[in-house]
């Protein structure tokens, strides 16, 4: 083998881990897997009833368009509820009565936290908590209880309608036209 070939070998080599690098650095940060930079954002906590379907990396959105990433989830032990840290764009405040909910991209689509901005002057601090949430719906436990009937438990059922008699409904006469009136002399 000679010295050219095995430099040729070396350079081809070093050009397509450099290329997989590349490669791997942009479909990370266009993933938003790794949130938002911590010199280009801030971070916010929500606690949810319901996390389902929320990871590390999960989009967070105000208007439909992406302000940020989930950063990090735990449960709180005292409320049981999840706790969702997530990072926000700094170009983004928020008043301190804005809303987080998670919610889906259709009907089995993937699923985000949806932000609505609230009307106070006060801003959410780096840090913040949203005291307005919503989690996330079961949808397909919702249609089963819609099929299954399970939704009505402790109402009442509809009472039998009563039996109607036997009796021939009464005969109408027909309709005569009316008389024409009499001449009076």
């Amino acid at each position: 083998m000679s010295a050219s070939s095995t430099t040729l070998e070396t350079a081809v080599g070093a050009a397509v881990v450099a290329l997989a690098v590349g490669f791997f650095a942009y479909a990370y940060k266009t993933a938003g897997v790794g949130g938002t930079s911590a010199a280009g954002g801030y971070v916010l906590v929500a606690e949810f009833d319901n996390a389902e379907g929320i990871n590390v990396g999960t989009d967070v959105r105000l208007a439909g368009i992406k302000i940020g990433s989930v950063t990090a989830q735990t449960l709180n032990t005292e409320s049981y509820q999840a706790r969702i840290e997530m990072t926000v764009d700094k170009s983004v405040s928020l008043a301190d009565d804005s809303a987080a909910k998670i919610t889906s991209e259709g009907l089995l689509g993937g699923k985000f936290i949806a932000l609505e901005p609230g009307g106070s002057d006060a801003k959410l601090e780096p840090g913040g908590q949203f005291s307005y949430t919503q989690g996330s719906v079961d949808l397909w436990a919702l249609i089963g209880q819609a099929m299954s009937g399970s939704g009505n438990k402790g109402a009442t059922p509809p009472s039998e309608p009563a039996p109607t008699p036997d009796v021939a409904p009464e005969a109408v006469p027909p309709a005569t036209p009316p008389a024409a009136p009499a001449e009076q002399p």
